[in-house]
Protein backbone atom coordinates (compact mmCIF):
# COMPACT_ATOMS: atom_id res chain seq x y z
CA UNK A 1 0.00 0.00 0.00
CA UNK A 2 1.42 3.31 -1.02
CA UNK A 3 1.85 6.05 1.66
CA UNK A 4 0.15 9.57 2.21
CA UNK A 5 3.12 11.72 2.18
CA UNK A 6 3.93 15.32 2.75
CA UNK A 7 5.68 17.82 0.13
CA UNK A 8 8.76 17.63 1.76
CA UNK A 9 8.63 13.58 1.90
CA UNK A 10 7.40 13.28 -2.27
CA UNK A 11 10.30 15.53 -3.21
CA UNK A 12 12.45 13.30 -1.04
CA UNK A 13 11.01 10.05 -2.64
CA UNK A 14 11.79 11.37 -5.98
CA UNK A 15 15.13 11.88 -6.01
CA UNK A 16 15.89 8.75 -3.56
CA UNK A 17 14.00 6.52 -5.70
CA UNK A 18 16.02 7.55 -9.15
CA UNK A 19 19.22 6.46 -6.70
CA UNK A 20 17.02 2.84 -6.08
CA UNK A 21 16.32 2.45 -9.95
CA UNK A 22 19.90 3.02 -10.65
CA UNK A 23 21.54 0.66 -8.11
CA UNK A 24 19.04 -1.85 -8.93
CA UNK A 25 21.27 -2.25 -12.11
CA UNK A 26 24.56 -3.33 -10.68
CA UNK A 27 23.18 -5.20 -7.31
CA UNK A 28 23.02 -8.53 -9.18
CA UNK A 29 27.04 -7.43 -10.39
CA UNK A 30 28.08 -6.62 -6.91
CA UNK A 31 26.57 -9.98 -5.29
CA UNK A 32 28.30 -11.90 -8.24
CA UNK A 33 31.53 -11.09 -7.58
CA UNK A 34 31.34 -10.05 -4.15
CA UNK A 35 32.09 -6.37 -4.31
CA UNK A 36 31.13 -3.15 -2.37
CA UNK A 37 29.17 -0.41 -4.67
CA UNK A 38 31.53 2.75 -4.47
CA UNK A 39 29.77 4.13 -7.39
CA UNK A 40 26.76 3.85 -5.33
CA UNK A 41 28.51 5.96 -2.72
CA UNK A 42 29.72 8.44 -5.08
CA UNK A 43 26.00 9.00 -6.70
CA UNK A 44 24.73 9.30 -3.08
CA UNK A 45 27.72 12.06 -2.35
CA UNK A 46 26.81 13.84 -5.16
CA UNK A 47 22.89 13.76 -4.13
CA UNK A 48 23.25 14.83 -0.92
CA UNK A 49 22.48 11.73 0.75
CA UNK A 50 25.21 11.41 3.13
CA UNK A 51 24.19 14.86 5.13
CA UNK A 52 20.61 13.85 5.03
CA UNK A 53 20.63 13.98 8.33
CA UNK A 54 22.55 16.73 9.53
CA UNK A 55 20.70 19.93 11.02
CA UNK A 56 19.97 22.36 8.91
CA UNK A 57 21.48 24.86 10.30
CA UNK A 58 24.68 22.69 10.91
CA UNK A 59 24.80 22.90 6.79
CA UNK A 60 22.75 19.66 6.28
CA UNK A 61 19.38 17.98 4.85
CA UNK A 62 17.60 18.42 7.98
CA UNK A 63 15.78 14.73 7.70
CA UNK A 64 13.74 13.92 10.01
CA UNK A 65 13.48 10.20 11.62
CA UNK A 66 10.41 9.42 9.29
CA UNK A 67 12.20 11.11 6.53
CA UNK A 68 15.38 8.79 6.79
CA UNK A 69 13.16 6.16 6.83
CA UNK A 70 11.32 6.43 4.19
CA UNK A 71 14.39 6.77 2.13
CA UNK A 72 16.01 3.88 3.69
CA UNK A 73 13.44 1.73 2.98
CA UNK A 74 13.36 3.27 -0.86
CA UNK A 75 17.17 2.48 -1.60
CA UNK A 76 16.19 -1.46 0.32
CA UNK A 77 14.03 -1.83 -2.72
CA UNK A 78 16.77 -0.95 -5.80
CA UNK A 79 19.88 -2.08 -3.55
CA UNK A 80 19.73 -3.86 0.04
CA UNK A 81 23.57 -4.04 0.59
CA UNK A 82 23.86 -0.10 -0.28
CA UNK A 83 20.79 1.19 2.30
CA UNK A 84 22.26 -1.49 4.90
CA UNK A 85 25.38 -0.17 4.09
CA UNK A 86 24.65 3.12 4.37
CA UNK A 87 22.60 3.24 6.94
CA UNK A 88 25.42 2.87 9.64
CA UNK A 89 26.60 6.13 8.39
CA UNK A 90 22.98 7.95 8.47
CA UNK A 91 21.71 6.00 11.30
CA UNK A 92 24.56 7.04 13.81
CA UNK A 93 24.59 10.65 12.50
CA UNK A 94 20.87 10.80 13.20
CA UNK A 95 21.60 10.07 16.51
CA UNK A 96 24.33 12.71 16.71
CA UNK A 97 21.67 15.73 15.96
CA UNK A 98 19.31 14.09 18.40
CA UNK A 99 22.12 14.20 20.87
CA UNK A 100 22.96 17.91 19.64
CA UNK A 101 19.23 19.32 19.53
CA UNK A 102 19.16 18.57 23.23
CA UNK A 103 22.49 19.32 24.52
CA UNK A 104 24.68 20.94 21.55
CA UNK A 105 28.21 20.18 22.43
CA UNK A 106 31.43 21.14 20.93
CA UNK A 107 32.54 17.86 19.78
CA UNK A 108 29.59 16.58 18.21
CA UNK A 109 28.40 19.78 16.27
CA UNK A 110 32.16 19.66 14.92
CA UNK A 111 31.75 16.27 13.65
CA UNK A 112 28.16 16.87 12.27
CA UNK A 113 29.54 20.10 10.68
CA UNK A 114 31.92 17.95 9.38
CA UNK A 115 29.51 15.60 7.84
CA UNK A 116 27.80 18.20 6.20
CA UNK A 117 30.68 19.42 4.25
CA UNK A 118 31.07 15.32 3.10
CA UNK A 119 34.45 15.41 4.97
CA UNK A 120 33.41 12.66 7.02
CA UNK A 121 31.76 9.29 7.02
CA UNK A 122 31.01 7.06 9.60
CA UNK A 123 30.35 3.64 10.23
CA UNK A 124 29.71 2.41 14.21
CA UNK A 125 31.44 -1.29 15.09
CA UNK A 126 30.13 -2.94 18.13
CA UNK A 127 29.50 -7.03 16.98
CA UNK A 128 32.17 -9.22 18.18
CA UNK A 129 32.78 -13.04 18.04
CA UNK A 130 30.61 -14.88 20.35
CA UNK A 131 29.19 -11.24 21.51
CA UNK A 132 25.35 -12.20 21.02
CA UNK A 133 23.83 -9.49 23.49
CA UNK A 134 26.77 -8.52 25.16
CA UNK A 135 28.17 -6.31 22.32
CA UNK A 136 25.20 -3.38 23.79
CA UNK A 137 26.94 -3.80 27.47
CA UNK A 138 30.47 -5.13 27.28
CA UNK A 139 33.54 -5.66 25.08
CA UNK A 140 36.05 -7.99 24.36
CA UNK A 141 38.78 -5.02 23.20
CA UNK A 142 40.93 -4.36 25.61
CA UNK A 143 41.60 -0.64 26.63
CA UNK A 144 45.08 0.14 28.24
CA UNK A 145 45.82 3.48 30.02
CA UNK A 146 48.60 5.92 28.52
CA UNK A 147 50.01 8.86 29.05
CA UNK A 148 47.12 11.14 27.19
CA UNK A 149 44.55 7.90 26.44
CA UNK A 150 44.26 4.54 25.98
CA UNK A 151 46.30 1.58 23.78
CA UNK A 152 43.43 -0.78 22.37
CA UNK A 153 44.11 -4.11 20.98
CA UNK A 154 40.97 -6.05 19.79
CA UNK A 155 38.85 -7.23 17.03
CA UNK A 156 35.53 -6.43 15.50
CA UNK A 157 33.34 -8.64 13.16
CA UNK A 158 30.54 -7.24 10.65
CA UNK A 159 32.30 -4.14 10.24
CA UNK A 160 29.36 -2.96 7.75
CA UNK A 161 30.37 0.42 5.77
CA UNK A 162 33.97 0.19 6.47
CA UNK A 163 34.63 0.23 2.79
CA UNK A 164 33.01 3.52 3.01
CA UNK A 165 33.87 5.09 5.68
CA UNK A 166 36.66 7.82 6.36
CA UNK A 167 35.85 7.58 10.63
CA UNK A 168 34.21 4.82 12.53
CA UNK A 169 33.34 4.73 16.48
CA UNK A 170 34.34 0.98 18.28
CA UNK A 171 33.50 -0.14 21.97
CA UNK A 172 36.26 -0.95 24.68
CA UNK A 173 36.35 -2.67 27.65
CA UNK A 174 38.60 -0.46 30.53
CA UNK A 175 38.96 -1.84 33.89
CA UNK A 176 39.15 1.02 35.99
CA UNK A 177 41.01 0.82 39.26
CA UNK A 178 38.77 3.11 40.86
CA UNK A 179 35.46 2.17 39.72
CA UNK A 180 35.44 -1.03 37.62
CA UNK A 181 35.20 -2.55 34.36
CA UNK A 182 33.89 0.57 32.09
CA UNK A 183 32.54 -0.08 28.62
CA UNK A 184 34.60 2.86 26.23
CA UNK A 185 33.02 4.45 23.36
CA UNK A 186 35.71 5.68 20.75
CA UNK A 187 35.82 7.33 17.67
CA UNK A 188 38.80 6.95 15.28
CA UNK A 189 40.09 7.97 11.63
CA UNK A 190 40.13 4.43 9.61
CA UNK A 191 43.43 5.09 8.62
CA UNK A 192 44.80 5.54 12.22
CA UNK A 193 47.87 3.46 12.54
CA UNK A 194 46.95 0.26 14.35
CA UNK A 195 43.73 -0.09 12.08
CA UNK A 196 43.34 -3.61 9.90
CA UNK A 197 40.74 -4.22 7.93
CA UNK A 198 40.54 -8.25 7.12
CA UNK A 199 38.98 -9.57 3.75
CA UNK A 200 36.80 -12.42 5.39
CA UNK A 201 33.21 -11.59 3.64
CA UNK A 202 32.09 -13.87 1.72
CA UNK A 203 28.03 -14.89 2.95
CA UNK A 204 24.97 -15.89 1.84
CA UNK A 205 23.46 -12.40 1.04
CA UNK A 206 24.13 -8.86 1.75
CA UNK A 207 26.94 -9.80 -0.18
CA UNK A 208 27.34 -5.84 -1.43
CA UNK A 209 28.35 -4.68 1.85
CA UNK A 210 31.43 -6.04 2.32
CA UNK A 211 31.25 -5.96 6.01
CA UNK A 212 35.06 -7.45 6.74
CA UNK A 213 36.75 -8.13 10.13
CA UNK A 214 38.55 -5.21 12.34
CA UNK A 215 41.79 -5.50 13.52
CA UNK A 216 42.94 -3.34 16.78
CA UNK A 217 46.73 -3.33 17.37
CA UNK A 218 48.13 -1.27 19.34
CA UNK A 219 46.04 1.65 18.70
CA UNK A 220 46.34 5.10 20.71
CA UNK A 221 42.90 6.25 21.40
CA UNK A 222 43.50 9.91 22.94
CA UNK A 223 41.40 11.20 25.68
CA UNK A 224 38.96 13.15 24.01
CA UNK A 225 38.18 11.06 21.48
CA UNK A 226 36.99 8.49 24.13
CA UNK A 227 32.84 10.35 23.71
CA UNK A 228 31.15 7.87 26.27
CA UNK A 229 31.61 5.42 28.72
CA UNK A 230 29.07 3.33 31.03
CA UNK A 231 29.64 0.00 33.40
CA UNK A 232 30.28 -3.19 31.49
CA UNK A 233 27.52 -5.37 32.01
CA UNK A 234 24.51 -2.56 31.98
CA UNK A 235 22.11 -1.50 29.58
CA UNK A 236 23.22 2.32 29.35
CA UNK A 237 20.30 4.71 28.77
CA UNK A 238 22.25 7.18 26.07
CA UNK A 239 23.36 3.99 24.02
CA UNK A 240 19.41 2.86 23.80
CA UNK A 241 18.34 6.09 22.80
CA UNK A 242 21.28 7.85 20.88
CA UNK A 243 21.61 4.40 19.13
CA UNK A 244 19.81 1.35 19.58
CA UNK A 245 16.33 2.37 19.45
CA UNK A 246 17.45 4.39 16.03
CA UNK A 247 18.96 1.28 14.53
CA UNK A 248 16.09 -0.72 15.69
CA UNK A 249 13.44 1.43 13.66
CA UNK A 250 15.79 1.83 10.50
CA UNK A 251 16.87 -1.86 10.51
CA UNK A 252 13.14 -3.20 10.74
CA UNK A 253 11.87 -0.53 7.72
CA UNK A 254 15.58 -1.46 5.54
CA UNK A 255 14.55 -5.06 5.46
CA UNK A 256 10.56 -4.13 4.54
CA UNK A 257 12.09 -2.28 1.86
CA UNK A 258 14.13 -5.60 0.84
CA UNK A 259 11.03 -7.75 1.20
CA UNK A 260 8.70 -4.69 -0.71
CA UNK A 261 11.39 -4.48 -3.69
CA UNK A 262 10.62 -8.02 -4.33
CA UNK A 263 6.72 -7.90 -4.08
CA UNK A 264 7.21 -5.42 -7.06
CA UNK A 265 9.31 -7.79 -8.90
CA UNK A 266 6.49 -10.29 -8.64
CA UNK A 267 3.64 -8.43 -8.98
CA UNK A 268 5.23 -7.04 -12.81
CA UNK A 269 5.77 -10.88 -13.03
CA UNK A 270 2.49 -11.95 -12.20
CA UNK A 271 0.60 -9.24 -14.68
CA UNK A 272 2.42 -9.95 -17.25
CA UNK A 273 1.79 -13.81 -17.46
CA UNK A 274 -1.76 -12.86 -16.79
CA UNK A 275 -1.79 -15.00 -13.67
CA UNK A 276 -3.09 -11.57 -11.68
CA UNK A 277 -6.72 -12.99 -10.97
CA UNK A 278 -6.00 -16.78 -10.21
CA UNK A 279 -7.13 -17.42 -6.27
CA UNK A 280 -3.71 -18.75 -5.16
CA UNK A 281 -1.83 -15.80 -6.65
CA UNK A 282 -4.36 -13.48 -4.73
CA UNK A 283 -4.19 -14.91 -1.79
CA UNK A 284 -0.58 -14.99 -1.64
CA UNK A 285 -0.39 -11.10 -2.36
CA UNK A 286 -3.09 -10.53 -0.14
CA UNK A 287 -0.86 -12.27 2.89
CA UNK A 288 2.22 -10.55 2.06
CA UNK A 289 0.17 -6.83 1.93
CA UNK A 290 -0.67 -8.04 5.47
CA UNK A 291 2.92 -9.03 6.81
CA UNK A 292 4.23 -5.68 5.20
CA UNK A 293 1.49 -3.54 6.52
CA UNK A 294 2.00 -4.82 10.34
CA UNK A 295 5.63 -4.67 10.29
CA UNK A 296 5.72 -0.86 8.75
CA UNK A 297 2.71 -0.30 11.24
CA UNK A 298 5.46 -1.39 14.15
CA UNK A 299 8.45 0.22 13.14
CA UNK A 300 6.61 3.45 12.47
CA UNK A 301 4.71 3.35 16.02
CA UNK A 302 8.53 3.35 17.08
CA UNK A 303 9.83 5.73 15.35
CA UNK A 304 6.68 8.02 16.45
CA UNK A 305 7.87 7.18 19.89
CA UNK A 306 11.33 7.94 19.60
CA UNK A 307 10.35 11.66 17.58
CA UNK A 308 7.50 12.56 20.21
CA UNK A 309 10.13 11.48 23.49
CA UNK A 310 7.43 9.16 24.20
CA UNK A 311 9.60 6.33 24.51
CA UNK A 312 11.64 7.80 27.14
CA UNK A 313 9.03 7.68 29.69
CA UNK A 314 9.27 4.15 29.93
CA UNK A 315 11.84 2.59 31.63
CA UNK A 316 15.45 2.06 29.72
CA UNK A 317 14.77 -1.45 29.27
CA UNK A 318 11.02 -1.14 28.31
CA UNK A 319 11.92 1.34 25.89
CA UNK A 320 14.28 -1.30 24.51
CA UNK A 321 12.22 -3.77 24.44
CA UNK A 322 9.48 -1.25 22.29
CA UNK A 323 12.20 -0.71 20.17
CA UNK A 324 13.24 -4.94 19.86
CA UNK A 325 9.58 -5.91 19.17
CA UNK A 326 9.15 -3.53 16.22
CA UNK A 327 12.43 -4.62 14.87
CA UNK A 328 11.94 -8.30 15.50
CA UNK A 329 8.03 -8.37 13.66
CA UNK A 330 9.28 -6.06 10.97
CA UNK A 331 12.74 -8.44 9.75
CA UNK A 332 10.74 -11.67 10.57
CA UNK A 333 7.62 -10.44 8.46
CA UNK A 334 10.14 -9.75 5.88
CA UNK A 335 11.53 -13.43 5.88
CA UNK A 336 7.96 -14.36 5.71
CA UNK A 337 7.02 -11.87 2.52
CA UNK A 338 10.25 -13.60 0.56
CA UNK A 339 9.00 -16.92 1.19
CA UNK A 340 5.72 -16.02 -0.74
CA UNK A 341 7.02 -14.37 -3.17
CA UNK A 342 9.06 -17.65 -3.96
CA UNK A 343 5.50 -19.36 -4.01
CA UNK A 344 4.24 -16.65 -6.11
CA UNK A 345 6.64 -16.36 -9.34
CA UNK A 346 7.96 -20.56 -8.45
CA UNK A 347 10.92 -21.84 -10.37
CA UNK A 348 11.86 -17.99 -11.59
CA UNK A 349 12.87 -17.44 -8.39
CA UNK A 350 15.65 -20.36 -8.24
CA UNK A 351 17.63 -18.90 -11.28
CA UNK A 352 20.34 -16.71 -10.23
CA UNK A 353 19.88 -14.31 -13.88
CA UNK A 354 16.93 -13.06 -12.13
CA UNK A 355 16.91 -10.72 -8.48
CA UNK A 356 14.18 -12.67 -6.56
CA UNK A 357 17.03 -15.48 -5.79
CA UNK A 358 19.38 -12.74 -4.65
CA UNK A 359 17.05 -10.72 -2.74
CA UNK A 360 15.94 -13.93 -0.99
CA UNK A 361 19.34 -14.88 0.32
CA UNK A 362 19.62 -11.22 1.18
CA UNK A 363 16.32 -11.08 3.66
CA UNK A 364 17.88 -13.75 5.67
CA UNK A 365 20.18 -11.41 7.49
CA UNK A 366 17.28 -9.55 8.68
CA UNK A 367 16.87 -11.64 11.88
CA UNK A 368 20.72 -12.46 13.05
CA UNK A 369 21.33 -8.45 12.98
CA UNK A 370 20.89 -6.73 16.32
CA UNK A 371 19.03 -7.72 18.29
CA UNK A 372 18.62 -11.19 16.57
CA UNK A 373 16.05 -13.55 17.19
CA UNK A 374 17.39 -15.23 20.33
CA UNK A 375 18.57 -12.30 22.12
CA UNK A 376 15.05 -10.90 21.63
CA UNK A 377 13.29 -13.51 22.86
CA UNK A 378 15.73 -13.10 26.11
CA UNK A 379 14.69 -9.28 26.52
CA UNK A 380 10.59 -9.68 25.39
CA UNK A 381 9.99 -12.97 27.64
CA UNK A 382 12.09 -11.65 30.63
CA UNK A 383 10.54 -7.72 30.02
CA UNK A 384 6.24 -9.56 29.82
CA UNK A 385 7.50 -11.25 32.65
CA UNK A 386 8.65 -8.28 34.83
CA UNK A 387 12.14 -9.87 35.46
CA UNK A 388 15.41 -7.83 34.79
CA UNK A 389 17.61 -8.69 31.61
CA UNK A 390 20.04 -6.69 32.50
CA UNK A 391 21.07 -3.99 35.31
CA UNK A 392 20.21 -0.35 34.15
CA UNK A 393 23.44 2.06 33.99
CA UNK A 394 23.54 5.25 34.86
CA UNK A 395 21.52 8.26 33.68
CA UNK A 396 24.05 9.99 32.13
CA UNK A 397 26.24 6.89 31.36
CA UNK A 398 29.60 6.90 33.77
CA UNK A 399 31.94 9.63 34.54
CA UNK A 400 34.92 9.49 31.61
CA UNK A 401 37.43 7.62 32.76
CA UNK A 402 40.23 9.36 34.22
CA UNK A 403 43.70 9.49 34.00
CA UNK A 404 45.76 7.94 36.87
CA UNK A 405 46.43 10.63 39.99
CA UNK A 406 50.66 11.31 39.82
CA UNK A 407 52.53 11.63 42.64
CA UNK A 408 53.37 15.12 43.96
CA UNK A 409 56.94 16.24 43.51
CA UNK A 410 56.52 18.23 46.30
CA UNK A 411 55.32 15.75 49.14
CA UNK A 412 58.63 13.82 47.41
CA UNK A 413 60.88 16.61 48.08
CA UNK A 414 59.65 16.97 51.08
CA UNK A 415 61.82 14.16 52.86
Amino acid sequence: MDYLLTEREEQLLGWVGELADRFAERAGQHDRENTFPHENFRDMREAGFMRLTVPEELGGGGASLRELMLAQERLAMGCPSTSLAVVMHTGPIAGMADLWRNDPQPAVEAILRRVAEDEVIWAALTAERGGGSNLITDSGVEARRVDGGFRVNGGKIFCTNTEACTHFSFTARYEDPERGPLVIQCQTAKDADGIEFVQTWDTLGMRGTQSNDLEIRDLFVADENVIHSFPAGHLDPIVVRTGLAFAMALFGIIYLGVAGGAMDWARDYTIERGMDADPETVHLFAEMEVLRETGRAMVWQLASEIEAGGLWRRGVQEALASGVVAKYVAANNAVAILDRVMDTVGGVGFHRRFPIERIYRDVRAATIMPVNNRDAHSLLGKTALGGQFMPIGPERGAEAPRPPKRPDPRAQNAY
